[in-house]
């Protein structure tokens, strides 16, 4: 895909978006080195948030380094100035994707993203590639979702709801693997609520337990909580099968 010296490195939480990117980028060839995990102090608008810690035991079944990237890290670091209000939080990672550049052999040739339908997202981490002269490789970007679940549970996706945050799902859906049923049932919470297929927006977020890029599935046991209108599951053990 891309003429450029360097390999690839693909922006990595372990939920369903960025392992899509992942595996299309390695079914496409691309050699990717290292996994860039973001931990979030909080909420965020940039990044998938909930058990960013669990991104580790995935890298290891993957078989690719991670490298982790906490806020607190870079306060002092000189990323580049974005120029754009709301550009704090892609900071520290463009100071961690500048450094690791200089690590690897070649520099950074691209950065794979996970993102679908947000412009926000995606025009922050293209202008961040612009200026660090590398690609961007974004398979989901404007793809029609339902073909896109479809697709993930064809490859061979085990995909694990983690939190939800919109009308129409209630605790039940906490756990819950995205399968074809599931899909169908969104559909439907789609056509009432209007709830995305995918969770577009932080209505729910997942987690890939297994998948054809890994060589151990993650058994995850876990508690629920739920405060009425939304919830998350609380990982009490998470171990390579």
């Amino acid at each position: 895909m891309s003429d450029a010296d360097g390999t690839w490195v693909s922006l990595f939480s372990g939920g369903k978006d960025s392992s899509w990117a992942l595996y299309q980028a390695l079914e496409e060839g691309l050699e990717v080195s290292r996994l860039v995990t973001v931990h979030p102090a909080g909420d965020s608008y940039m990044y998938h948030v909930p058990a960013t810690d669990l991104a580790a035991l995935a890298a290891e079944s993957i078989g690719i380094p991670l490298v982790d990237v906490e806020p607190d890290d870079f306060e002092a670091a000189e990323a580049a100035d974005s120029g754009v209000q709301g550009d704090d939080e892609l900071e520290p990672l463009e100071a961690a994707l500048t450094d690791l550049g200089d690590e690897l052999e070649g520099g950074i040739a691209g950065v794979t993203a996970g993102a679908v339908e947000s412009e926000y997202q995606t025009s922050r981490i293209r202008g961040m590639c612009d200026r660090l002269g590398c690609e961007l490789f974004a398979p989901l970007w404007q793809e029609a979702p339902r073909e896109l679940a479809d697709e993930m549970l064809e490859a061979g996706f085990e995909i694990a709801i983690i939190q939800v945050a919109a009308a129409g799902l209630d605790e039940s859906w906490l756990g819950r693997t995205l399968d074809h049923e599931a899909i169908a049932d969104l559909e439907a919470l789609h056509e009432e609520y209007g709830v995305h297929i995918l969770g577009e927006g932080g209505e729910f977020e997942t987690f890939v337990v297994d998948g054809p890029h890994m060589d151990r599935r993650i058994d995850l046991e876990y508690e629920t909580e739920w405060d009425g209108t939304r919830g998350r599951v609380r990982i009490t053990d998470a171990q390579l099968e």
